[in-house]
């Protein structure tokens, strides 16, 4: 069993010879460096959200009114952060939420790569979204054993859906996560204000673009004309998906379905008894609606509404810490999105790794002083409302 708090001490070990560490080690300066690095165009996408974002603020804030008490003399010199997911034993309960524009966060453009390349380092597993640079098929090759998931944005075009989670199932993928909030984009002020969509610029669509029935659908290929691959694009971007719309799906594949952005029990229920696999609760990180409440105020209920499903969890996770409280809450598995898209666009593969090891490193560092040794721990200690 890794025990991932050991990262500090190569840390400090090397402050020893006076190495310091090249990246931060905390998500606010960690931000802050990205800033300085990322063009103002995408640095506004990546850390945009719906309106005055003052549900992306609450997303993150949130985390601070739940409190976990600490058990003492427990032994947990040894940690278990492993869960078993689609017939996986993962190594940590982390993933890597799936983000559009990652693609673009490094310089050369191939930053889908470089997360998958850190998904290889880590064994933190990678939710590839559709929106990508280079091809699914690479990107799961670059993730080398560790397991990776497919993020779905269901196109109009239903043999176009069929055609990309074929290929998903066929390149390896554990699983397909269906996102059920954006078959249209939010407001969003900090895009709007620059008249900026990389989409529509042509970026992030190489899923798209080398798909031989998208390209079917074209006169020309997206090489010889890219604006009308681009407009065709946006014609079939953004299927308005039902629960009658369900048996389609499954017909699609044999591997699990996920369905992503799942914040109401009731609806958790509904997706239980339809026989999804697992239950995504997430209100995309505050970018698609604002307004709502806090995607883990809403987590315990999701979590008793599905039963023994399995519950994924994202939105507002900027620490080992928070993670933690999420697993404490029932949560399965804890995605984390702009943290790592700030270690791509500072250090590449190796940025996100790092960012990856320090949020595992806290993690496990607070279920050892907590006297939490393994997650089943985690989940019977639980988390109180902080007035």
């Amino acid at each position: 069993m890794p025990h991932y708090g050991d990262y500090q001490n190569q840390i400090y070990f090397a402050g020893l010879s006076g190495v310091l560490p090249s990246l931060p080690v905390d998500t606010a300066t960690l931000e802050a460096r990205a800033a300085a690095a990322m063009a103002p165009s995408l640095l506004s996408y990546v850390q945009g959200g719906c309106g005055d974002e003052t549900t992306q603020g609450a997303n993150a804030s949130a985390f601070a009114h739940w409190g976990m008490v600490p058990r003492m003399m427990v032994d947990a010199t040894s940690r278990d952060l492993s869960i078993e997911l689609f017939g996986h034993t993962l190594s940590s309960p982390l993933f890597m939420a799936p983000i559009g524009v990652t693609g673009m966060c490094t310089q050369d453009g191939h930053g889908d790569i470089a997360a998958a390349q850190a998904s290889a380092m880590t064994g933190v597993p990678l939710c590839a979204s559709t929106l990508a640079n280079d091809p699914l098929e690479a990107v799961k090759a670059a993730c080398g054993e560790t397991p990776a998931f497919f993020q779905l944005y269901t196109p109009r075009d239903e043999d176009l859906a069929a055609s990309l989670v074929a290929r998903a199932e066929a390149a390896g993928y554990a699983a397909i996560v269906v996102t059920l909030d954006t078959w249209v984009t939010g407001w969003r002020p900090r895009d709007l204000n620059t008249a900026s969509f990389p989409q529509l610029r042509g970026h992030v669509l190489t899923n798209y673009f080398s798909d031989p029935v998208f390209r079917s659908r074209l006169a020309k290929p997206p090489e010889e004309d890219g604006p009308a691959a681009v407009r065709h694009w946006a014609a079939t971007f953004g299927k308005v998906l039902t629960w009658s719309d369900l048996p389609w799906l499954r017909s699609l594949t044999k591997l699990p379905i996920v369905l992503k952005g799942i914040c109401h029990p009731d609806d958790a229920r509904r997706a239980v008894d339809a026989g999804i696999d697992a239950v995504y609760c997430s209100n995309h990180g505050g970018r698609q609606a604002n307004g709502g409440i806090a995607a883990i105020d809403l987590l315990a209920d999701v979590v008793a509404a599905s039963g023994s499903t399995p519950v994924l969890f994202d939105s507002g996770v900027r620490s080992g810490t928070d993670a933690i409280k999420a697993l404490a809450m029932g949560a399965r598995a804890v995605g984390v999105g702009r943290p790592y898209s700030y270690g791509l666009a500072l250090g590449g593969a190796a940025g996100a790794a790092h960012v990856l090891k320090c949020l595992l490193a806290e993690a496990d560092l607070l279920m050892a002083v907590n006297g939490y040794p393994t997650l089943a721990d985690v989940r019977a200690a639980g988390t109180r409302r902080l007035t």
